[in-house]
């Protein structure tokens, strides 16, 4: 009967929390983190490569997508279509609000691409300001190749100006009527037509990998500790068991649970002055 107590029902509540805590942290939370931490090392090798090698001409690489060439940098020939310009709203750049500007761009073979002029700061809190006029005619940019946002929710027009919620070339193409290649281009500084050029971001390991062994070593203590308890349940006189409940209970007393007036009381008298 030493084993029974592992039947009770809240035992059993407790054991399926524990180790359904575990199996998420070592399935789920840690790979996550593994995961993002070497999202981060892809992206910082890739910064730092792009940024030690010259840019090269984007018509030569058009045959591939920007997710194999994400913070690549190239150089695009063409001229800026201001009429499907639009502004991607609720952005964060160096912690502070942002509007990134988004403007299509016809190569000089008629391929149409989206070009993120960078950011410009809100007026009033929440409008968009007065934005740089683009150079007419043909011009030559740099900029990174950057992946597009998935969220595919309709442009709207506020403030005089087309707003969108992500830098998506679908949406943007939809509401211009263009036809405009998968993925973006982030102006460099000093470029044409830039606004406030993005940073790069951070080049830092970042907190990933701290945090998946974080998970492990959670989902570990939570398994150790209720190992631990079920050993000290086991044995004679049971652990978790005072005052009746635990293996060999029957042969110890109950002992009465003081009230809380009664432990204040004994507070009391152990901190008066002994005369």
């Amino acid at each position: 009967m030493r084993f029974s107590f592992l039947l009770r029902p809240g035992w059993l509540a407790l054991t399926l929390a524990v180790w359904v805590f575990a199996g998420a942290c070592f399935t789920l939370l840690a790979p996550w983190q593994f995961s993002r931490d070497d999202e981060r090392q892809a992206q910082n090798d890739a910064v730092t490569s792009s940024v030690r090698t010259d840019p090269v001409p984007l018509a030569g690489l058009l045959d591939r997508s920007n997710a194999e060439l994400e913070w690549r940098r190239v150089t695009l020939t063409g001229r800026y279509l201001p009429e499907g310009q639009a502004v991607a709203r609720l952005r964060t750049v160096q912690g502070e609000a942002a509007f990134e500007v988004l403007t299509p761009f016809e190569l000089d073979d008629g391929v149409v691409v989206l070009v993120d002029r960078g950011y410009v700061r809100p007026v009033s809190g929440v409008r968009v300001p007065d934005l740089k006029p683009v150079p007419d005619g043909v011009v030559t940019v740099t900029a990174w190749t950057r992946v597009g946002e998935s969220d595919d929710r309709d442009a709207f027009d506020q403030d005089g100006h087309r707003q969108v919620y992500a830098i998506n070339p679908d949406v943007v193409g939809r509401a211009a009527g263009l036809t405009i290649r998968p993925g973006y281009f982030q102006l460099t500084e000093g470029q044409p037509g830039v606004e406030e050029a993005l940073p790069l971001p951070k080049l830092d390991a970042g907190p990933y990998f701290s945090y998946a062994l974080q998970w492990i070593a959670f989902g570990v203590m939570a398994l150790g500790g209720w190992l631990y308890f079920t050993v000290r349940e086991v044995r004679p006189g049971g652990a978790l068991a005072t005052g009746g409940g635990g293996a060999g209970s029957a042969d110890r007393p109950r002992a009465r649970r003081k009230s809380v007036a009664e432990m204040l009381a004994e507070d009391e008298d152990e901190a008066a002055p002994a005369r």
